[in-house]
């Protein structure tokens, strides 16, 4: 693990090492290309990775705990992921590397933890995708009945995953376009829900019932759970803040874009600055609004959060709140909006899974030959991997779209946390290996606040979200329902163990952790660029043709 190079400071400057000037000014010390421009990242930042769980499975977490419950689960869980946004953003806009904190993991944590950090990672974003393809079939259900039979719901499946196979096999510039533009829709679909709620809230419905907060009345702001009481409300919180658990994402995503950003210690610390107000803004809005325009005893929310209903009649809560105040029209604008967010969030997921699959194979954490990359920059065996999982969305032409997506998110929230986990320890490693070596933090591109505290904390949190959000199931016990909840806290601690006997790993100290590692070949990179990067609403002006003649200059 130590190197001569270990022990120099990081000064962001390029390395003057005699054989790194005589070098091609590479991208990356692989293959991908460093293509998504600014405007390109940002809306992947804000939008990448909002789809079916803030317009859908919400509504579940309000059905459970009601708005109060729901209103503080979405307040507290994104202060923790702030947390682990505030260490992730540290280590990867001073190493952008292929990978994102997978490999940081591996590097400065034990190989043994990138192993498991890779494989969990890949098989969460993975499953997100039928998952998504699920939810597409959920939400077009409204329009038609049709839609649900096994026909119908078969060539949905096929029409979506050729759809994600076209666009991730283009350039990752061509990945990130596609995002550029439903990212945008999805922002727009947030704020028009926004201003649907305040509207009608205030009068302005086909009843002109100026309802306001009458929900949080009757019913009440707090639902009862499982439990009667204090402690079924106690429980309703619960149950809202392993929503949110699901829903709450984001640092992820910049982290696995890194690798490809054309200014990689500029753009990816601007997309990291966004995910703040994106919690800020989005969760918390969606909880507020969601919990004004329902109430949490709604016979059709409550049909679906219990698996009564296939909820094919009306998949969003904000469709529910529309069609009890007999508006026309407006629900089937937002299921179409809906769709293209949704769409977009499986895009995503496709695309992430490719490169973290591309990630463990650069380490040797997966066979060698997924390291292949067409000349565009496209893992191209990975790609083909990874398009295996979305045929798991056929699982839904014997069972019900609700079924089906009951058993992703319960599969899939315990792996997501794990991701966190896995950031906030790695940053304890690298905040303990910087002190250690004398490695001056405030030369970095960003420089993480109320650090290693922070990442303590989001540990101690997440660690008890991680054992906790299925603990209903030692209540009434069954396999299937400990499989459901359970199998990726106890698969995974099986990767790290197996793969640290097998490979005879060791943590990393920190007087051994390699902190320049890939920073030389970033900094090379980017003293190629002779002019300022170009900001977020230039470049949106460049898109409309505004101050165009400035672009060549920036590129």
């Amino acid at each position: 693990m130590s190197s001569p190079e270990a022990e120099k400071k990081y000064d962001g400057q390029v390395s003057a090492d005699p054989e790194a000037e005589n070098s091609h000014f590479a991208d990356n010390a692989d293959g991908l290309q460093r293509r998504l421009n600014n405007r390109q990242i940002q809306l992947i930042a804000i939008g990448g990775s909002i789809g079916t769980a803030l317009f859908v499975s919400i509504g579940n977490g309000l059905a459970r705990g009601g708005p109060g419950s729901l209103l503080i689960a979405y307040v507290l869980y994104p202060c923790i992921l702030a947390l682990v946004n505030n260490s992730i953003a540290e280590m990867t806009t001073y190493m952008p590397v292929s990978g994102g904190f997978i490999r940081l993991a591996g590097h400065w944590v034990d190989d043994a933890l990138g192993f498991m950090a890779g494989w969990n990672f890949f098989i969460y974003e993975a499953l997100l995708i039928p998952f998504e393809i699920t939810a597409i079939n959920l939400v077009l259900g409204y329009w038609s009945e049709e839609i649900k039979k096994p026909g119908p719901t078969a060539g949905i499946c096929i029409g979506v995953i050729l759809l994600y196979a076209a666009l991730n096999l283009l350039a990752v510039k061509g990945y990130g376009e596609a995002e550029f533009w439903l990212s945008g829709g999805k922002v727009i679909l947030i704020f028009m829900l926004f201003f649907f709620t305040f509207i009608t809230m205030v009068g302005g419905n086909p009843t002109g019932n100026a309802y306001g907060f009458y929900h949080w009345v009757k019913p009440g702001a707090f639902a009862e759970y499982m439990s009667s009481g204090s402690l079924g409300r106690f429980e309703g919180f619960l149950a809202a803040l392993w929503n949110a658990g699901f829903a709450v994402v984001g640092p992820e995503y910049i982290s696995m874009v890194a690798a490809e950003a054309k200014r990689p210690r500029y753009y990816i610390k601007t997309a990291f600055k966004t995910i703040y107000a994106r919690f800020a803004i989005f969760f918390f809005g969606s909880a507020l609004c969601v919990g004004i325009v329902l109430p949490y005893n709604d016979p059709n929310l409550v049909a679906v959060a219990t698996g009564g209903s296939d909820g094919s009649a009306a998949a969003s809560p904000y469709v529910m709140a529309m069609n009890n105040m007999y508006i026309s029209g407006l629900p089937s604008v937002v299921n179409a909006l809906m769709l293209t967010s949704i769409f977009s969030a499986g895009n995503t997921y496709t695309y992430c899974a490719t490169r973290s699959l591309y990630g463990l194979a650069l380490e040797g954490r997966a066979p060698r030959f997924l390291r292949y990359t067409w000349s565009n920059g496209v893992p191209i065996y990975c790609f083909l991997v990874v398009m295996i999982f979305p045929c798991l969305s056929f699982l839904q032409c014997g069972s019900g779209s609700a079924e089906v997506i009951g058993w992703f998110v319960d599969l899939i929230t315990g792996g997501g946390i794990i991701n966190f986990l896995v950031m906030s320890t790695t940053y304890i490693f690298f905040h303990r290996a910087c002190k250690a070596q004398g490695f001056d933090r405030n030369k970095l591109p960003y420089k993480g606040w109320f650090q290693p505290y922070g990442a303590y904390i989001a540990i101690c949190v997440q660690l008890f979200v991680c054992l906790g959000y299925n603990y209903a199931v030692f209540k009434d016990f069954t396999a299937e329902g400990f499989f459901r909840g359970y199998t990726m806290q106890v698969i995974m601690p099986i990767f790290f163990i197996g793969w640290k006997v097998i490979k005879k790993t060791r943590f990393v100290r920190p007087h051994e952790a390699d902190l320049i590692w890939e920073a030389p070949t970033i900094d090379r990179y980017e003293s190629q660029f002779t002019h300022d990067p170009p900001g977020f609403w230039m470049e949106m002006g460049w898109l409309v043709g505004i101050k165009r003649h400035t672009k060549h200059a920036a590129d």
